[in-house]
């Protein structure tokens, strides 16, 4: 008989030691089922530790950290080794499945191994905990009902002009909300070009550092945010993970 997987949140980078509490970011009994898992596949093994190890300040782990089987599965992760992954489950043994920050399997490259867990009959188990994606949406109050996340945009600036307007349009004519991400050091390239490319009334949002003590989430027209960046006033966003919501008037 298979163990299960279960899919297990990270913070969003903001809890450490001494800090902000764990507790406030990941429920108590989500940690307690984490601390139980002697195998974990990662998409990065050194924040999987970090993580685990402000796990234990609360809750004793299996083994000790040092013996804990982390297994990575990432962006380059090929399709045939996936099978190589899931094998300690098959055997018997619980997992989690875990992202860099925040739930895995969402704008995460585990999708692909809980679709073969479902193929192989393993259980999955989704555990509760911080999605950037959904907190910008509830903060933004922009339109919940119906919304698209669509990734990165291209960073060529003529092709991310027309990918723009592209989402501007299946935003008006769907009234759906777009999301998308930029690599941290372009948030302000990529907000100047939102401000230029869309009409004056659509509305824009920037949800950064959510769950940080210093998160920002400002929503406001295409025409006030370019009004803003005239008058030389950049939100506080470089370097700071970043979630940009769209919704055509």
């Amino acid at each position: 008989m298979s163990g299960t997987l279960f899919l297990v949140p990270n913070t969003l980078g903001h809890a450490q030691e001494g800090a902000q509490p764990l507790a406030q970011l990941i429920p108590e009994h989500v940690q307690a089922t984490t601390a139980q898992l002697g195998y974990f596949i990662a998409e990065n093994a050194k924040t999987t530790r970090a993580f685990l190890k402000l796990v234990s300040t609360a809750h004793p782990l299996q083994k000790p950290l040092q013996e804990i089987r982390i297994t990575e599965l990432n962006v380059n992760t090929k399709a045939d080794a996936l099978p190589v992954l899931l094998q300690p489950i098959l055997d018997g043994a619980d997992g989690g499945l875990i992202s860099e920050a925040g739930v895995p399997a969402v704008a995460d490259p585990g999708a692909n191994l809980v679709r073969l867990a479902h193929k192989l009959g393993i259980p999955v188990k989704p555990l509760v905990g911080p999605s950037s994606l959904l907190l910008a949406v509830m903060a933004s109050g922009l339109h919940g009902q119906s919304f698209a996340f669509n990734g990165y945009l291209p960073t060529d600036a003529a092709e991310r002009t027309k990918r723009i307007r592209a989402l501007e349009d299946r935003s008006k004519k769907d009234h759906q909300t777009q999301l998308f991400i930029e690599t941290p050091y372009r948030n302000g390239a990529l907000l100047e070009a939102l401000a230029a490319t869309c009409r004056p009334d659509t509305l824009l949002c920037v949800a950064t550092d959510l769950t940080a003590p210093d998160e920002s989430v400002k929503t406001q027209t295409a025409a006030q945010w370019k009004s803003q960046l005239a008058s030389g006033k950049m939100p506080a966003f470089h370097k700071k993970p970043t979630v940009f919501l769209l919704l055509a008037a």
